[in-house]
């Protein structure tokens, strides 16, 4: 049994009204609730194991960084950390309490809970002006002299993301997105796979181009992490944000169906596209995909090896 109201008492010093609180969809990796206060506030309370304190951490920090851009909407994160049970912490638990009767410790975050608006007949064009905004804001605070990366390493569902700082998008992309995924996934792969894909991360250069200018990036930018918030509009969630090409986001809208035509109308209208965006979407996207073959399992590997097969030289494939 989850002693919620306990939480949020320790957290934010407030009572919640007597049955206000519900299981809501949290993701693949959180428990998640709708909390609402005795004062009517209602708040969105996610929690894990305290192991994975990082991972609110991270949320904290990329949802504030999106926010600084002022180009589009996010969830304001109240209150963040580990709970020990004891009154020392705030903080949430899940499953079982122990046979003490001391509930487990945890980590949580704490934000506003957004209520949806009716949406706008222009949701999709303004969230692809509101994207492109967001890709041509400053990103000194986080990576200063146009360089790639993040102030912290943070997450990609639920894999490690490194986000060391680097001078060149190419080489960031190689090392600290497709060669880390590519190691992970080693077992996965005969011997022609990794010819090819060392092939490929050798003639990187090849197919990708350094970007005008650096763009902070959502990260993980799919159709599962934006809602239509209170003002009709689309608000983004559950960043894996880092600086780099703006194309990368792009693709990632792609991966799983993609967007409304008019959404990338509307985006490209205000960031136009460089030639070849088709042919390095297929790359910025095979991250996406050796991550969730790392995460998922094999079922991503045919996809996976489709992309390898295209790009990387290593003979004649024995399939």
């Amino acid at each position: 049994m989850i002693d919620i109201a306990g939480i949020v008492q320790q957290a934010l010093g407030k009572e919640t009204v007597a049955g206000g609180v519900r299981l809501v969809s949290g993701g693949d990796i959180n428990d998640a609730y709708l909390v609402t206060l005795a004062d009517g506030q209602k708040v969105f309370l996610k929690v894990n194991t305290p192991g994975n304190a990082a991972f609110f951490s991270a949320e904290q920090e990329g949802l504030a960084a999106i926010r600084k851009t002022n180009a589009i909407g996010v969830p304001q994160v109240i209150a963040t950390g580990v709970f020990t049970g004891d009154g020392s912490a705030a903080g949430r638990f899940t499953g079982d309490e122990p046979a003490a009767g001391r509930p487990k410790d945890c980590s949580f975050l704490i934000m506003d809970y957004l209520e949806a608006g009716p949406r706008k007949s222009d949701f999709w064009e303004r969230f692809g002006r509101q994207l492109a905004a967001m890709h041509r804001a400053q990103t000194d605070e986080w990576t200063p002299g146009g360089k790639y990366g993040f102030t912290q390493n943070n997450f990609i569902g639920a894999g490690k993301q490194n986000n060391s700082i680097c001078d060149s998008w190419i080489d960031f992309f190689r090392e600290y997105r497709l060669e880390r995924q590519f190691k992970l996934a080693g077992l996965y792969f005969d011997s022609y796979g990794r010819k090819a894909m060392l092939s490929l991360l050798d003639h990187l250069e090849e197919y990708l181009v350094e970007p005008e200018y650096p763009s902070l990036l959502h990260g993980d930018l799919w159709g599962g992490n934006f809602v239509t918030g209170p003002d009709g509009g689309a608000w983004l969630i559950d960043p894996a944000v880092y600086v780099g090409h703006a194309e990368a986001d792009l693709a990632m809208t792609e991966l799983f169906g993609g967007f409304a035509p008019a959404f990338y109308g509307s985006y490209k209208e205000v960031s136009p596209l460089l030639p070849g965006y088709a042919d390095r979407r297929e790359l910025y996207n095979l991250y996406h995909l050796l991550n969730h073959l790392n995460l998922f399992g094999e079922g991503y590997y045919g996809e996976v090896m489709r992309i390898i097969r295209r790009f990387g030289k290593a003979g004649s494939d024995p399939c």
